[in-house]
């Protein structure tokens, strides 16, 4: 029998001290070199934005990789190729921890406008809110000195 799995994975991360180093002009090359490791790991990335100070990720997870060493890939990886590509001058690295919350295939489109309009949804509300929105959505039990 083959396996079949169907693993969505909303995933954000912010940057160190949730400083605004993420420049617009250069957030594409970033999302494409994120596209390119998902891709080497047999992931699907349904969609991938972020602004100044985080990122959202929406991708189906391949069973045989651990969503912790998928995000720790992702966030060592990425830091090697900003600092070595010089993609943003005052990045300091990410934050300590990260989300990762799963999703059914029935939210997969909601979810997709959701992080493609990143920019629009942030004229209305900081990172910080909607962090404690989706942790408090997803039920999850959090110290608001800890986010």
């Amino acid at each position: 029998m083959a396996t079949h799995t169907q693993l969505i994975y909303h995933i954000v991360f912010a940057t160190k001290s949730r400083a605004a180093t993420l420049e617009e002009s250069q957030k594409k090359r970033l999302f494409a070199f994120i596209f390119q490791l998902l891709k080497n790991k047999k992931c699907f990335l349904y969609r991938i934005n972020g602004v100044e100070d985080h990122v959202h990720i929406l991708t189906h997870v391949h069973p045989s990789i651990s969503i912790s060493t998928l995000v720790k890939d992702i966030k060592v990886s990425t830091s090697i190729f900003i600092k070595r590509e010089l993609v943003f001058k005052n990045f300091n690295g990410w934050q300590e921890g990260y989300g990762a919350f799963t999703e059914t295939i029935n939210t997969k489109d909601r979810l997709i406008d959701y992080v493609k309009n990143q920019e629009k949804h942030h004229e209305k509300i900081s990172f910080f809110d909607e962090y404690k929105g989706i942790l408090e959505d997803h039920g999850i039990a959090f110290d608001e000195k800890f986010l």
